[in-house]
C-alpha cells in the first residue's frame, strides 16, 4: 500500500513539473545577455523548472539552466529556494 501511494505521488509530481515547464520561455543567448534582467521571482521560477531545463539542456544547445542576464544575489537566492522547494534538498530524520 505504501509503495502504491509513493508511485502515485511520484507520477503526480512528474506530471506537474512537466505541465508547469511547458510555460518555460526560450531566448537567444545573445538577446538574453542584453535583454530583460531577471530578479528574485525569475530565479524562483528558473529554480522550479531547473530539473526539466537540465534534462533538455543535455540534448539541446538552445536551453540553459541558469539565466545569463540576472541581477546577482537576489536571482541566486530565488533559484536556490525554487530548487529547494521541490524537495530534493531534504532528507528523512533518523529514527
Amino acid at each position: 500500500m505504501r509503495t502504491s501511494k509513493f508511485f502515485t505521488l511520484t507520477i503526480f509530481v512528474l506530471f506537474t513539473i512537466l505541465f508547469l515547464s511547458s510555460c518555460a520561455e526560450v531566448q537567444n543567448v545573445e538577446a538574453c545577455a542584453t535583454g530583460h534582467t531577471y530578479g528574485f521571482f525569475g530565479g524562483l521560477w528558473h529554480g522550479i523548472i531547473a530539473p526539466v531545463s537540465f534534462v533538455i539542456s543535455l540534448f539541446s544547445d538552445n536551453v540553459a539552466v541558469w539565466a545569463v542576464n540576472n541581477n546577482g544575489g537576489w536571482y541566486s537566492f530565488g533559484f536556490l529556494i525554487g530548487v529547494g522547494s521541490l524537495g530534493f534538498g531534504g532528507s528523512k530524520a533518523s529514527r
